[in-house]
C-alpha cells in the first residue's frame, strides 16, 4: 500500500520498529555473555533474536493493510533489521558456534556489505525509482533468518539425549546458511542490475519529456 499523505509516526508499526532497534544491544549482551558458553543467556538471545523476526513481519503486515506507512518506517524499518542481523553475525563470528571463526568472519563481512549497500541504495533512489524484491531476496531472508536461530540457539552444544538432535539442527543450519550467502550474492547483483536499468530509463524518460516541453 502506497504512503498515506498526512500518516502520524506515533502508530504501532514505528513502535515495534523502534523495540527492535532498542533490543539489539540487549540481544548483544545475552549473545556474548560468557563468551557465548553460557546456554541460558544463549537461549535469552534466541528468544530476543525471534522476537525482532516476529515483529518485523507484524508491523510490514499491520503498516501495509492500514496504511500506516511513513518516512520514518521507510528508513528506521531496514534500519533496524540490519541493525539486529548484522549484530548476529558480528556476535556469532565472535563466539563462532560450529564454523572456525574465520569463515564466519567472512561470511560476516559479504553479508553485511551487501545488505548495507543494498539498503543504502534503496534509500537513495526511493524518490527516483521503486526497485520491487525479487523472489531470491525473499528466499533468502527466509533462510537467512533461520540459519541465524539456529546458530544462535545453543543446539551443538546439547548433550544427553538432545545431543544428536541438536548435531542434526546445527547441520541443517549450515545448509541454510550456504544457501543465505549465495542468495545474498545472486540478489545483490539482481538489485544492481535492476537499479541501473530503473535509473537509466527514469533518466531517458526526463529527457524525453524536457526534449518535447521544448
Amino acid at each position: 500500500m502506497s504512503e498515506t499523505s498526512g500518516t502520524s509516526n506515533w502508530n504501532v508499526p514505528n513502535a515495534l520498529t523502534t523495540l527492535r532497534i532498542v533490543m539489539v544491544p540487549f540481544f548483544a549482551w545475552a549473545l556474548l555473555y560468557d563468551g557465548g558458553e553460557d546456554l541460558l543467556w544463549r537461549w535469552v538471545a534466541w528468544l530476543l533474536f525471534a522476537l525482532a523476526m516476529l515483529t518485523d513481519k507484524i508491523d510490514g503486515d499491520l503498516a501495509r493493510k492500514h496504511g500506516l506507512v511513513t518516512d520514518f518506517g521507510k528508513i528506521a524499518d531496514p534500519i533496524a533489521d540490519k541493525a539486529i542481523t548484522g549484530m548476529a553475525f558480528v556476535g556469532l563470528a565472535i563466539i563462532h558456534p560450529v564454523l572456525p571463526a574465520w569463515l564466519w568472519w567472512v561470511v560476516a563481512v559479504v553479508v553485511l556489505v551487501r545488505e548495507w549497500s543494498v539498503t543504502l541504495a534503496r534509500l537513495s533512489v526511493a524518490k527516483h525509482v521503486v526497485i520491487a524484491a525479487r523472489q531470491s531476496g525473499k528466499v533468502k531472508t527466509v533462510a537467512q533468518s533461520l540459519a541465524l536461530g539456529m546458530f544462535i540457539a545453543p543446539f551443538a552444544e546439547l548433550s544427553g539425549v538432545w545431543r544428536v538432535p541438536g548435531l542434526v539442527l546445527s547441520g541443517i543450519a549450515v545448509a541454510l546458511l550456504a544457501v543465505a550467502v549465495v542468495l545474498t550474492i545472486t540478489s545483490g547483483y539482481e538489485f544492481a542490475r535492476d537499479a541501473v536499468t530503473q535509473t537509466r530509463e527514469r533518466r531517458a524518460e526526463r529527457d524525453a519529456q524536457s526534449r518535447q516541453s521544448h
